[in-house]
């Protein structure tokens, strides 16, 4: 004859055993964040020992990012099978820790996550930049921006800095045009070549480039602190097409940032590559190879399609690069200005 009160001692004695788990694995998965939160302060800290003044990177990718939707390439299953970590899109952040401002150079589809990593560079905590400087207007580059709009942060008269054509294509397109109707941002004009003081201790100058413009033009920025000159071109289509001599501008400066989308021709099988020129990385490496180690030096390769090896962590291709004197830009690098 079955014994109920056996049977429901059972239950009970199963249903404490079943909570303790719970409790304990809840207490696990507690102390596992309180380390992990630990590792991260420890990081942070570390970060600290930074220059009063400096550039960080922020992401290295073109436009799209990587792992980028609808790729099963090889080169993205690489991120899935845990190969690869993901890279965030093209951006910089000028930081001055000695007045606590600091500046993006992009407003990307990461841009949530490149803020939250960047706080980590400051002396306070900050999500609304001093002033946000846009190249044009290709999906990488300027998109970031809604995420100051209501519907997000709901950011206060944030200074964006763009050419004419880009300007007047924010204020007159929605969404963006809610964003200068709502002062969630306030657009300032730039004009090529002309030289803007952001504070006492940084110009930036707008360099007009050739690229697809379709929206608005595009150009690269000569960030200057008191000491260095910093030049970022991520985009243009190719080198000869500049009305300007590319090595000399390199000469006049400290580092180039310069656009590495592609590693080399063929990269995008099937597709007529003319369609989306910028200058190869095997190309650049070939028009700068006379050049002095020093200069070489200076050379740092960014904005990187899914498709370049140059996104790997190891990759022989970045390896050959870099044994031929140049750099390849990688997140949370910090440039000493």
């Amino acid at each position: 004859m079955v014994s109920w009160s056996r049977v429901i001692k059972g239950i009970n004695t199963l249903q404490f055993l079943k909570k303790y788990i719970l409790y304990v694995f809840a207490f696990f998965l507690l102390f596992a964040g309180c380390k992990t939160n630990n590792k991260s302060q420890e990081e942070n800290t570390d970060k600290k020992n930074l220059p009063d003044q400096f550039i960080v990177v922020l992401g290295t990718a073109q436009d799209a990012g990587y792992p980028q939707i609808g790729c099963t390439k090889e080169c993205c299953t690489a991120y899935w099978s845990g190969k690869e970590a993901n890279k965030h899109v093209t951006s910089l952040a000028l930081v001055d820790r000695k007045t606590n401002q600091y500046w993006l150079f992009e407003a990307t589809p990461d841009i949530a996550k490149q803020l939250h990593t960047l706080q980590s560079y400051l002396t306070k905590e900050d999500y609304s930049p001093d002033g946000v400087f846009i190249t044009h207007a290709h999906i990488g580059h300027y998109t970031g921006l809604m995420e100051f709009g209501r519907e997000a942060m709901g950011a206060k008269e944030i200074p964006v800095f763009a050419m004419p054509r880009l300007d007047s294509f924010i204020r007159t397109n929605g969404p963006w045009s809610q964003l200068v109707s709502l002062n969630n941002i306030s657009l300032q004009t730039l004009k090529a070549d002309s030289t803007v003081a952001i504070s006492s201790s940084f110009k930036v100058t707008p360099l007009k480039v050739p690229h697809r413009d379709e929206f608005s033009e595009t150009v690269g920025f000569v960030i200057e602190s008191n000491n260095k000159k910093i030049l970022f071109i991520p985009d243009i289509d190719k080198w000869e097409k500049w009305d300007r001599n590319i090595v000399e501008a390199i000469n006049k400066v400290d580092i180039a940032l310069l656009d590495g989308t592609f590693y080399k021709n063929g990269e995008l099988p099937g597709r007529d590559m003319s369609e989306v020129p910028h200058p190869f990385v095997e190309e650049s490496m070939n028009k700068f190879s006379s050049l002095q180690d020093l200069v070489k030096s200076k050379i740092v390769f960014i904005h990187f399609n899914h498709t370049n090896p140059l996104l790997k962590n190891n990759s022989q291709e970045k390896k050959e690069v870099k044994a031929k004197g140049f750099g390849v830009a990688e997140e949370g690098v910090v440039i000493n200005l």
